[in-house]
Parts: structure tokens; C-alpha cells; sequence
């Protein structure tokens, strides 16, 4: 896979199924975004970006079990790959170095 980079969303995305470990799903990572983005998000708009980081490869699923509270249904539950890991690590490393880059802070203004 070509390395094109995250958009802000699925970083975003990313990184709240890594905070959620292995109870990261649609609704769970909606809030975790919301939570610490401070914005209001479609759930779709997360289960379409869901299901695409999985096609890249960044993301995999499994369903897990049922319950009764849900209606007996099951939910997707996402966890990240070693290659999801990497593109946020690549991430992290480009927007440190260029935060480093801005003359401002190094003055400390």
C-alpha cells in the first residue's frame, strides 16, 4: 500500500480505537471523538471511516458477542493493525517536527 497519509478524521478515528482498545465500535468511537475533539459528529460519518481505514488496512473487526440489552444483535468491534500503528506514528512524527519548525514558540511567544 502507497503511503497517501491519514486525513484529520481517520486520525481522529485511529486514535480513539486505540484509546478504546478492544471495546472500540461505531457509537463508542463517535463519543471518543466527540469527547475529545469537542465537535458533534454523524455516526455514519465514523462508520463510513471505519469500514474504509479497514479497507486500507489499518484497521481489522470482528463481531463480538450479544446481549440483551442490544436486542440480541452483535457489534463490529475494530482493533488496530501493526500498519495502522505505523501511519499514526508517521503522523505523530511529521506534525512534531513541524511544530518544532514554527519560529514563535521557539522564542517562546
Amino acid at each position: 500500500m502507497k503511503n497517501k497519509g491519514l486525513g484529520e478524521f481517520e486520525e481522529l478515528v485511529l486514535l480513539a480505537v486505540c484509546i478504546l482498545d478492544k471495546e472500540a465500535y461505531g457509537l463508542s468511537v463517535k463519543r471518543e471523538v466527540e469527547k475529545h475533539s469537542g465537535r458533534s459528529i454523524l455516526l455514519g460519518a465514523v462508520h463510513i471511516t471505519l469500514y474504509r481505514l479497514q479497507d486500507k488496512g489499518l484497521l481489522r473487526s470482528e463481531m463480538g458477542g450479544n446481549t440483551e440489552k442490544r436486542g440480541d444483535r452483535r457489534k463490529r468491534l475494530f482493533t488496530i493493525t501493526d500498519a495502522g500503528m505505523r501511519q499514526l506514528r508517521a503522523a505523530q512524527d511529521v506534525r512534531r517536527k513541524m511544530w518544532q519548525l514554527i519560529p514563535q514558540l521557539k522564542l517562546g511567544l
